[in-house]
């Protein structure tokens, strides 16, 4: 059966391969565990988000593997690759580029910032200023940079892979919400289990894993996965299925702030994606399910009453796919 064929969701690939998506996607999955052992499923949101033109945040305490995180999967890629350290004292300038006049030529010259990448990498975003952060708003939606009233356009794929430290450790701000918004999903790394970090005692104190991470595929191959990724089937049934998860979350009492339509336009490209990586041409409410904490959680605030018991968005969401009812999924 043909690919077209089964991206129409008529069919499934019976070889699995999807036309070569989950062969390079093994390749970088296979990469990345070379570097971030024991996380087979945070890697795969990672090249979930990816493959469905999103962005990624990645969130946990210091020293638990975020950044070789956004390392990894920047070097397995034959891209364009910044990286942007956020400190208080960024501009926005120093993220978008600014205008330098030059006095022989008697006209500004745009430098271009770290935002003119593939792959952006913003480590420790929320150790930066509202303002600061705020530089990324229109690059992250709309793919361009507008400096100096000139906009100028960035290459696909685009993708900002940021990290970030609990908002109550020493020197952070707090991602507003338009910011979170932004972000496509939301992982936190955790503690390796025993054996990872046995592991990672031989593999990461002679010299870095990165080191030895070589490119295992290149951005026009990473293009037309994405082509395909788009062309993944989702039913009527599942598109209000998904409607029905992200309004749920809007009339919750746990919940001051729900999720926005770009939530579930994020939750269904998601879903398209998880399922071309499970070898599948259509999407299934199971997928929906398995992203609904990455993709809608940090995006919701828990209302007065949720904080005093200690509820957390995550379990919220958690209780909200419970209590759904799942369509049929012929």
């Amino acid at each position: 059966m043909s690919l077209d064929t089964r991206l129409n969701g008529h069919g499934d690939d019976p070889s699995g391969r999807g036309d070569g998506v989950l062969d390079a996607a093994d390749r970088i999955r296979s990469a990345i565990e070379t570097v971030i052992g024991g996380k087979s499923e945070i890697i795969r949101i990672a090249l979930t988000v990816l493959l469905a033109e999103g962005h990624l945040l990645v969130e946990d305490i210091p020293g638990v593997g975020k950044t070789m995180l956004a390392k990894a999967l920047g070097r397995t890629i034959d891209c364009t690759v910044h990286r942007v350290q956020f400190t208080p004292d960024l501009l926005p300038g120093d993220i978008t580029g600014v205008s330098v006049y030059h006095q022989q030529r008697r006209e500004f010259e745009f430098q271009p910032g770290p935002v003119f990448a593939n792959i952006v990498l913003g480590d420790e975003i929320n150790r930066a200023s509202p303002k600061t952060q705020s530089a990324l708003l229109e690059c992250m939606e709309e793919g361009q940079v507008s400096v100096d009233g000139v906009t100028r356009r960035l290459d696909p794929p685009f993708m900002v892979v940021a990290t970030q430290n609990p908002v109550d450790m020493e020197g952070t701000y707090p991602l507003p919400e338009a910011q979170r918004d932004r972000f496509m999903a939301r992982v936190a790394m955790g503690y390796p289990d025993a054996q990872a970090e046995l592991d990672m005692i031989d593999t990461h104190t002679a010299r870095s894993p990165l080191d030895r991470l070589t490119p295992v595929t290149d951005t026009g191959h990473v293009s037309a996965m994405i082509e395909r990724v788009r062309g993944v089937h989702t039913s009527p049934a599942v598109k209000r299925y998904a409607v029905e998860l992200v309004s749920a979350t809007r009339s919750s009492p746990a919940l001051r702030l729900g999720a926005s339509p770009r939530a579930t336009l994020h939750l269904v490209r998601a879903a398209r994606a998880y399922a071309a990586l499970d070898g599948r041409g259509h999407v299934l409410p199971d997928d929906l399910q398995a992203l609904a904490v990455p993709v809608l959680a940090h995006r919701l605030l828990p209302s007065p009453e949720a904080q005093q018991q200690q509820r957390t968005p995550e379990q919220v969401v958690g209780e909200l796919v419970a209590r759904l009812p799942v369509p049929d999924r012929g």
